[in-house]
């Protein structure tokens, strides 16, 4: 059995610096038979059938990031590889079937990604069987396999574009004035009522029968206010939220529950996913707020406003049979 990386200085990552590390990594596993005077490709490995890639147990790749093939996007991961030989071509296929002695009896609806590949022949004779990478630019490599006289070569790229799945906890936003969102369709004398004060854009988790505070939510550690990436709140302009006067932008908001009440912080740590690594050095205000009972239950972690006078604002949040009223005073 044989190894192979790209780049090949990833097989000595310890040894690496964090910027050369951040390199596009694949690795292969594979079993290279020898020629020995053999008739390979026709002969040994039939035309128009399945060919493990190799001898013995099925060759395996792993993708250290997500890669497209073919026109089809592969997770990261490990997969194993065949291939369906003919004359003048190859069919690569990758499977998220493991642990198999060769192809015998594969599972085929396991198949996530395959590519025809023109072969080619070239003078020099290759002992035994050999893959590899070329590099074709930054975000381009050839998968390279090599034997007797046969060259095929796979591209890969490296920076697939990437459509999510649907997120169960999906992305919202609040926005102050609520018909400050629709500038386009706003009449010229509704602009000034209508003007965008604050939004706040966040992920809301469903609570699922689940026991939200104290249990999911722990008490008196931080949490992101949502879920996914950390909230963000932006203020159009100036406001004070906790005696603490902060100039019109973006902030990351999070928050230290308690039974009783909750302590509500704005920071400078975004983008950033949720409070993980979160440095108290970035922290810019805080306020601390009392719990009230929602009287109704919240199945959605949900943020909006209570207008309280021109210069008084409220953003409450709810979930579950929680909400707190957190003061946003307008300059």
């Amino acid at each position: 059995m044989d190894a192979v990386h790209y780049p090949g200085s990833s097989a000595y990552n310890n040894y690496m610096d964090a910027d050369e590390k951040k390199d596009r990594q694949i690795k292969v596993l594979y079993c290279r038979p020898k020629k020995k005077d053999r008739v390979i490709f026709g002969e040994l490995v039939p035309y128009g059938k399945e060919w493990r890639l190799g001898a013995n147990e099925a060759t395996e790749v792993t993708f250290y990031q997500a890669v497209e093939i073919g026109g089809t996007f592969v997770n990261r991961g490990t997969y194993t590889m065949f291939a369906d030989i003919n004359q003048k071509d190859w069919t690569i296929k990758f499977s998220k079937q493991r642990h198999l002695g060769g192809n015998k009896d594969r599972d085929m609806s396991m198949d996530v990604a395959s590519m025809k590949i023109p072969t080619k022949m070239v003078g020099e004779s290759r002992e035994s069987f050999t893959i590899g990478f070329q590099k074709i630019n930054e975000g381009m490599v050839h998968m390279i396999f090599a034997w007797d006289k046969v060259v095929a070569a796979l591209p890969i790229n490296l920076y697939p574009a990437y459509m999510d799945t649907e997120d169960i906890s999906v992305m919202d936003l609040a926005q102050y004035p609520n018909r400050s969102r629709l500038q386009n369709y706003l009449k010229e004398e509704e602009k000034a009522a209508n003007k965008p004060t604050i939004r706040v854009i966040y992920s809301r988790p469903t609570r699922k029968d689940r026991v939200i505070f104290g249990e999911l939510v722990k008490f008196d550690e931080p949490w992101r206010l949502g879920a996914n990436e950390t909230t963000e709140i932006t203020f159009y302009q100036p406001v004070t939220i906790g005696g603490k006067e902060l100039r019109a932008g973006t902030y990351g908001i999070m928050a230290v529950p308690t039974k009783d009440n909750w302590e509500i912080i704005l920071h400078k740590n975004i983008p950033s996913w949720g409070v993980y690594g979160h440095d108290e050095k970035d922290n810019v205000a805080s306020i601390t707020v009392p719990t009230q009972k929602t009287g109704e239950m919240v199945e959605n972690l949900s943020i909006m406003y209570d207008k309280k006078s021109d210069k008084e604002i409220h953003m409450i949040i709810a979930w579950e049979e929680t909400m707190v009223a957190v003061p946003v005073m307008l300059k």
